[in-house]
């Protein structure tokens, strides 16, 4: 327990530091953008500064927004939105990693709660394998990347018979959100027994 305990305090200090890295990426920005937008004179010395080191940094993720039809002086903040998707996906893996040691350390001290842990486990995977698979249809990514692969094979089995059953919404496929609420449902069901 004393592991948990450390790691608690790692994800702590992690979570900190982002807030940090985030704030000070902030105040980078709405620089950047008041640079960009020639709110500040272009001569001054910080405007130099950020059209020198800040600028080249930001180079590729501006490519990707006037490719996408945006503007160029956005790029600070769309690499902020990007930052903060990255946080929060961190934060989570780390969430998810602290919630198995900690049921590894239940486990190791109470055999009896084994079987619910590992249903638990189960479960969450399944989830998450839908929480993929919806994501991959959003983005242009193949079904049958090795990246995405994996969370068709886990759901197809319980998916393709819920697809036969129900329409679609318009040019939509709710399948995947009955599916999830199917398996929440089911879940709170089997663990309650324990």
């Amino acid at each position: 327990m004393r592991m948990v305990g450390g790691y608690a305090q790692f994800v702590a200090i992690v979570r900190l530091a982002l807030l940090y890295i985030g704030a000070f990426l902030v105040v980078v920005a709405a620089i950047d953008w008041a640079v960009r937008t020639r709110r500040v004179s272009p001569f001054n010395r910080i405007a130099r500064f950020f059209r020198g080191n800040v600028d080249p940094l930001l180079a590729p993720i501006e490519r990707v927004v006037v490719r996408a039809g945006g503007l160029p002086s956005a790029a600070a903040w769309w690499s902020l939105l990007v930052y903060a998707v990255f946080g929060i996906l961190l934060l989570s893996l780390l969430g998810l990693i602290g919630d198995l040691l900690f049921q590894a350390a239940v486990m190791a001290n109470r055999p009896d709660q084994i079987l619910p842990i590992l249903l638990s486990w189960t479960f969450s995977l399944l989830i998450l394998a839908v929480f993929v698979r919806v994501l991959a249809s959003w983005l242009p990514v193949s079904p049958y990347s090795r990246w995405i692969r994996w969370s068709y094979v886990l759901t197809d089995w319980f998916i393709r018979p819920l697809q036969r059953i129900i329409p679609k919404v318009g040019m939509f496929d709710i399948t995947p959100i009955v599916a999830w609420l199917l398996l929440s449902l089911l879940r709170n069901a089997v663990l309650s027994l324990f």
